[in-house]
């Protein structure tokens, strides 16, 4: 009998910690059995300070290091804030702010790949930067694309790949956007994220979500989980309030047809995990996200229980499509301890 595909389930740990504390995180991992992890908001040494990854200096760094050996757990990628500015410096309405881009790749695209390189991953989750309000994303695919295209040159000079994730707002907000953006950059190391929340989040239904999914197909690298139940009273007019959503529940009860997309993602994980390989991936990633507690444009959270609630959901669906994954057993208990 074949053995099932097999996935490697990710957390953003910062959303199962009340305090975002290091401490708080790695135990929230290991207690729910995941060895892999996303860091972005993190309290390293616990004095109340809490900063992104990508601004911890290098005493932070290496005592999260030590973290992850003391708990065994790995980076799966930064959960980075690249991209996510303005296109133009155009005044819009919105609060995000702009940066040019020279200046942008020599602060914090290289603040974010020495950080990659710090913590041992390869992968950088970044952003297609937000057009101006009141325009179409696709006016501006040539300008986003060669600025992708950029950031995507720095990271495989440095050994690194750039992941693109879809999300409202952004010239990539949609899965035909997103497809449009890898062929124009043309480049192995850039790889698109799937989010179907993000999707449902525009009032789009579950078939709609399945085709967006589809259309990044060839060039996934992962995927984030999580779920959101239509708002009817949000109506989609060109630009998504983030902070207005609130209805993100996990991935087995919502509007964005998980089960659909695990059962065709099923077959199609051997020829994906084939690309990654050549990349020096181990794996594709379900990375749960889940913003059970609220969630805006830079984050979430779902607090402890909220991840677990999150984490078993995920697996139930899992089970359910057939699809492999592996948490944490007493044999690798006594590998960390050294028994």
């Amino acid at each position: 009998m074949a053995s099932k595909p097999t996935v490697i389930i990710s957390a953003f740990a910062d959303e199962a910690a009340n305090r975002r504390t290091a401490l708080e995180q790695m135990t929230a991992l290991a207690a729910i059995g995941i060895r892999n992890y996303s860091p972005r908001f993190i309290d390293v040494p616990g004095d109340g300070k809490i900063e992104h990854v990508t601004e911890l200096n290098a005493e932070k760094l290496e005592r999260l290091r030590q973290f992850h050996a003391e708990y065994g757990v790995r980076v799966t990628s930064i959960g980075a804030r690249v991209g996510k500015v303005k296109l133009l410096n155009v005044e819009d309405g919105s609060h995000n702010k702009f940066v040019p881009f020279e200046e942008y790749l020599a602060g914090e695209v290289a603040r974010t790949i020495n950080v990659a390189k710090a913590l041992d991953t390869k992968l950088i989750r970044g952003f297609s930067f937000y057009h101006p309000r009141g325009t179409k994303p696709e006016q501006h695919l040539d300008q986003a694309a060669d600025q992708i295209r950029r950031i995507t040159n720095l990271c495989a000079e440095n050994g690194l790949v750039y992941g693109l994730e879809i999300e409202p707002n952004l010239v990539g907000e949609t899965g035909p956007l997103m497809a449009e953006l890898a062929k124009r950059v043309d480049h192995p190391n850039m790889v698109l994220i799937f989010d179907g929340g993000n999707v449902t989040a525009q009032n789009k239904n579950a078939i709609q979500v399945f085709e967006e999914y589809r259309a990044t197909l060839p060039w996934l690298g992962w995927m984030h989980v999580k779920d959101y139940r239509i708002d009817r009273s949000l109506v989609w007019e060109g630009a998504v309030d983030e902070e207005r959503l609130k209805n993100f529940v996990p991935c087995d009860e919502g509007d964005s047809g998980h089960e659909m997309i695990f059962r065709d993602l099923r077959e199609q994980i051997p020829a994906i995990e084939q690309r990654l390989q050549k990349l020096g991936i181990p794996g594709f990633y379900l990375e749960t996200e889940p913003h059970l507690k609220g969630g805006g444009q830079f984050g979430g959270f779902s607090g402890p229980d909220g991840m677990g609630v999150a984490v078993r959901s995920l697996c139930s669906a899992l089970d359910y499509t057939g699809i492999g994954y592996r948490l944490r057993t007493f044999a690798d208990i006594r590998e960390l301890r050294g028994f």
